[in-house]
């Protein structure tokens, strides 16, 4: 504990680094630097408790008028712990109550984990007050668990279940020191750890589970880095043995740690392991001697070890029961009066147990004991019940605090949730509004961009056709005209030339039928069916499928007109160069849709054929600027297909 004292001391010196409000002004700068140079002064090892206290009380004064908040609550506990190391206790609880105070003011939970934990090391100490210190102990466990300090928790826990174990509360120390295992970090902790190994023990050794308690013994020999230690758990065990009626292992057990010139140096531990050694020596009939009794004795008197002294005379005690009664009883007197001076009133009891003994008549004994027994009962119930209480209320208050941390983090979370959600919603709007108006813009700018490339393609279209019109015209009636020109000239046979002029009123008909205007009314199923007829060579059959269950007047007069400008070229190509002798023209209606299949058995046409030819390259693009589609099928000698879609 002691150590641990210590090492907090240094912690906080090295860890807790001031952070107090920014200075409005030289003067107030220069104090601070002040404040800080005798706080740091006051840390240095090298300086005499006085030098200490000196510093630190100019760095007080300086200070206090200008609460530098956690800086201020540093310099009252180095205060207090000087006090504390000084044995001025007055002093101590004065700054102790400014420093809680203080510190729950600004809500500085550091050092009222390690106030709490001063005052606990206090009170089980120096006060001898087991209640007050188990309950500062708890006050400080509970601060160690909110600044998340798990091995500060651990060494509150442990210092709680030795109390516990002090006041033969062995069922709760056992309990409180297992929970301190979970909290204690080996890395870090090992000495504390082995503490608990060895304390557990302990608690087993007095519920007389000695199995358990040589486990633990031996888990605590072998954690444990400090050879002192070691020796010490190693006599702890020998007792253990020694209970048990394990004689020889508890001697060979402790002639290996007399020999030990660490142990020998130590007054105390040595006197212990000297008596335990004659105990177990003449309870194993070894040693029949009461020298080694009587040298483990004095060395406990030379350093006024009451306690040990105790131990002493009850072993010199039963040593002589047996043979010399008066001598027995002379000790166990002895160990009555050193008990009640110590107050140990469990040790005066264990010595009227044997003093009943030998004096089976006298009932101011027995009476006596039933006194001290009932009394020891009722405080250790009443002290149980206490620490029970310090516990649950601490237990109610983690919860409570874990509670409202849960509530706070749930709110936190509601309303980061709320948060995320409106701007969920916000962004989905705005993306919604953007995708809404980037579609809104698309549509409009892909309409005009569609819009432009059908009226360009009409107009490709047208031009092409026109383009077409023009080279036939020149090509064919251009031709026959000058042809009849010179024939005239010539004075040809007038027959001859009549039969030229009746040709090229024939072609001039034709030309007129194809580029006629494409009557879409209520006459346009017959107009449509007579382009088909006349079209057809002699030689070939034209089959048309599914006209009938077509409503021609749903038809869209632009798609009518397109339906007859294609078919019309198919036809006319057809008749120049597939020499076909079937032709297949299937009509059906697909939804919105008005699907045209084409199909005769000619020679058919390679795909180069195909490109090559204007007038199906035009009828390809009639029928694109109308929003349909058209595919050709063909190859030499298979004849030719053609696939027409077209809106109604």
């Amino acid at each position: 504990m002691k150590k641990f004292l210590i090492l907090t001391f240094i912690g906080l010196s090295v860890c807790c680094t001031p952070s107090g409000k920014k200075p409005i002004s030289r003067a107030a700068d220069n104090i601070k630097d002040s404040v800080l140079h005798y706080y740091y002064q006051s840390l240095d090892k090298n300086l005499s408790l006085v030098q200490k206290q000196q510093k630190i009380d100019k760095s007080f004064f300086l200070a206090k008028n200008h609460l530098y908040d956690s800086i201020y609550s540093q310099i009252l506990y180095q205060k207090n712990s000087l006090h504390l190391a000084s044995q001025e206790y007055d002093s101590l609880q004065i700054y102790n109550k400014l420093l809680i105070n203080h510190a729950l003011k600004i809500g500085d939970d550091h050092m009222l984990a390690y106030q709490y934990y001063l005052m606990g090391y206090y009170f089980a100490e120096r006060a001898h007050n087991s209640e007050e210190a188990f309950q500062n102990y708890t006050l400080s466990k509970g601060y160690f668990e909110q600044i998340g300090d798990s091995s500060g928790v651990g060494r509150n826990l442990l210092n709680m279940g030795t109390i516990q174990k002090d006041f033969n509360d062995f069922f709760g120390s056992k309990e409180t020191l297992t929970e301190a295992l979970q909290y204690l970090v080996p890395e870090n902790d090992t000495v504390y750890i082995a503490q608990c190994y060895n304390l557990l023990a302990t608690d087993h050794r007095k519920l007389l589970n000695y199995d358990d308690a040589i486990i633990y013994y031996l888990k605590a020999i072998n954690t444990t880095n400090s050879i002192e230690d070691r020796l010490i758990y190693k006599n702890n065990l020998a007792a253990t043995y020694i209970d048990d009626a394990r004689y020889r292992q508890a001697v060979h057990l402790l002639d290996s740690i007399a020999t030990e010139s660490l142990i020998m140096k130590n007054g105390y531990e040595y006197a212990r392991v000297l008596d335990n050694l004659a105990y177990a020596s003449w309870l194993s009939r070894k040693e029949k001697a009461v020298d080694p009794f009587l040298q483990a004795l004095e060395i406990r008197q030379q350093n006024n070890d009451k306690r040990g002294q105790i131990a002493s005379y009850t072993h010199l005690g039963e040593f002589f029961s047996k043979n010399q009664h008066q001598k027995a009883q002379a000790y166990f007197d002895t160990v009555i009066n050193l008990s009640k001076t110590i107050k140990m009133p469990r040790a005066e009891k264990d010595a009227l147990k044997f003093l009943m003994h030998l004096e089976p008549t006298n009932f101011q004994l027995r009476d006596r004991y039933v006194f001290l027994q009932d009394s020891l009962y009722e405080q250790e119930l009443k002290v149980k019940t206490q620490f029970a209480k310090y516990k649950y209320d601490d237990k109610l208050k983690q919860e409570s605090i874990l509670r409202l941390e849960k509530e706070n983090a749930e709110k936190e979370l509601e309303a980061s949730r709320q948060r995320n959600q409106k701007i969920i919603y916000l962004g989905g709007f705005l993306f919604v509004i953007s995708v809404l108006g980037l579609s809104i813009y698309s549509f409009g700018q892909r309409t005009k961009r569609l819009r432009q490339k059908n009226k360009t393609d009409k107009l490709m279209a047208t031009h092409e056709t026109e383009a077409e019109l023009s080279r036939r015209l020149h090509d064919g009636f251009g031709a026959g005209l000058n042809q009849t020109m010179l024939m005239v000239q010539n004075d040809m046979d007038k027959s001859t030339l009549l039969d030229t002029l009746e040709g090229l009123y024939n072609q001039s008909r034709d030309f007129s039928r194809e580029i006629n205007e494409v009557n879409t009314g209520s006459k346009f199923r017959e107009e449509f069916f007579e382009m088909l007829r006349f079209r057809t060579p002699l030689n070939a059959k034209l089959l048309i499928t599914g006209s009938k269950e077509i409503n021609w007047a749903e038809i869209a007069p632009l798609t009518k007109t397109v339906l007859y400008k294609v078919l019309q070229e198919l036809m006319i190509n057809m008749g120049k160069h597939s020499e076909a002798t079937l032709i297949t023209i299937s009509l059906q209606k697909v939804d919105k849709m008005l699907k045209v299949d084409y199909i005769d058995d000619g020679v058919g046409a390679s795909v180069e054929d195909l490109n090559a030819k204007n007038g199906l390259r035009n009828t390809e693009k009639r029928i694109q600027a109308l929003g349909g589609t058209i595919t050709f099928d063909s190859g030499k000698g298979d004849g030719f297909r053609a696939n027409i879609i077209l809106p109604k």
